[in-house]
């Protein structure tokens, strides 16, 4: 993601600090996000300044950050309603006991200015940042249909939001990046290398062309032929071989294709098995993947605390994939597991749960690893993300020597695998 500053941060929230690391931690490039964030901005003629706007193919997310009196572990934040923190009513300096309403506010304002522009429509959502720290939000179903992501400004949260909320059918063009750009900020100019280095295609996708079929002409009618007459014709064309001929050349193709196709998946159903997958790489540190499954019974997969909100609960889903890591400091073993909900509250929910110390963890797949590793994940690091509707949860332990869960090198592995595809 390419970062553009401002630098207007009067006004500002103090949680604006975050929102600016996080989105500088997520580097440049379009490899984990991607797009051209505009930092600290008040756009000409806006009443609201912005803590930032982002801009990434798929969508626009305008960025208000909001400073409570105090950190909270829960925040209760209905957008219309009593905002409550740990159980208690919020209560401001400014008197504001829902803050949310100038957020919304300048949302709409970028969605005006945007209109007014004639530039390409791309969805408009909205986070509102909060801090100095929340360890879990709670929004009703309502208002997260509605396009409004409420959370602490951490790189994965943040992440994750922007992910949910860029939703567009087809991807923003290079050219039309840098209208919509030009069109918040007549100071913002990227040229088209730029912008394709950070995911926008260079060209607007083709529009689909309506075929519409012709209309039927008729046909003058015609007296029906005498027997004479009708003779004459047959002779003049000949037997009727040409159509059957044809005809009995697209069944000799069909069958032999078909021939060929199920011959080749024959051919690909008795590749070796043995055929090591090829590492993926995230940040230098390579990634083999060594099986997964999916299954249904979520409790069945984990113990301790997080079983017992899992029995009450429920979800949708549970993958669990086995890793191999080999980076500068070591090889390490990795559990990563995705849990699937219906809901992005509920896994919100559970995260706050799986973050807790000591709350359990997730047990390993039935059956021995391949390629002779034998890991035991005692001790092992520990770490959760979001993605939409889902927990992922990863535990990382050394191969070949004693694990701690605090080791920065094993918690950094562990963090890079969160970025993992898993499927089962």
């Amino acid at each position: 993601m390419r970062l553009v500053r401002f630098g207007d941060s009067s006004g500002a929230a103090m949680v604006g600090a975050d929102v600016r690391a996080a989105l500088a931690s997520l580097g440049p490039g379009h490899s984990v996000l991607g797009g051209v964030a505009l930092v600290d901005i008040r756009p000409p003629d806006f009443e609201h300044r912005l803590d930032a706007v982002i801009l990434v193919p798929r969508g626009l997310v305008v960025v208000v950050g909001i400073d409570l009196p105090d950190p909270a572990v829960r925040l209760e934040a209905p957008l219309s309603g009593q905002w409550k923190t740990d159980g208690w009513p919020l209560v401001r300096p400014d008197g504001a006991t829902n803050p949310a309403d100038p957020a919304l506010a300048a949302g709409a304002e970028v969605a005006e200015r945007l209109h007014a522009a004639r530039v390409e429509p791309l969805p408009v959502g909205v986070v509102i940042a909060v801090g100095p720290y929340v360890k879990q939000v709670v929004q009703p179903t309502a208002d997260l249909v509605r396009g409004i992501r409420i959370l602490h400004p951490e790189t994965l949260t943040l992440l994750a939001a922007v992910r949910e909320l860029a939703t567009h059918d087809h991807a923003c063009s290079a050219p039309q990046a840098a209208r919509l750009l030009s069109a918040l900020h007549p100071g913002v100019d990227l040229d088209t290398a730029a912008l394709v280095a950070e995911g926008f295609p260079e060209s607007a996708p083709a529009t689909r062309t309506t075929f519409i079929p012709k209309a039927a002409v008729a046909r003058p009618v015609q007296a029906s032929p005498t027997p004479r007459q009708a003779a004459a014709r047959s002779a003049r064309r000949g037997p009727r071989w040409l159509p059957i001929a044809a005809a009995a050349l697209v069944v000799v193709l069909l069958v032999v294709g078909i021939v060929l196709a199920i011959s080749s998946a024959d051919s690909a159903s008795r590749t070796d098995p043995r055929t090591p997958p090829a590492p993926v790489g995230v940040d230098g540190v390579a990634f083999t993947a060594h099986g997964a499954a999916a299954e249904a019974d979520c409790a069945g997969a984990v113990y301790g605390d997080i079983r017992a909100w899992l029995e009450r609960n429920g979800c949708n889903q549970v993958i669990r994939a086995r890793f191999a890591a080999e980076s500068e400091d070591g090889r390490a073993a990795l559990l990563v597991t995705v849990l699937r909900f219906a809901a992005s509250a509920t896994a919100t929910e559970l995260r706050g749960v799986a973050d807790e110390p000591g709350s359990g963890g997730v047990r390993d797949l039935e059956g021995v690893w391949p390629a002779g590793l034998a890991p035991r994940f005692d001790g092992a690091a520990f770490v959760t993300g979001r993605e939409g509707n889902s927990v992922k949860v990863v535990q990382a332990v050394w191969l070949g020597k004693e694990s701690d869960p605090g080791d920065p090198r094993l918690v950094g592995i562990a963090e890079r695998a969160l970025r993992l595809a898993v499927s089962g």
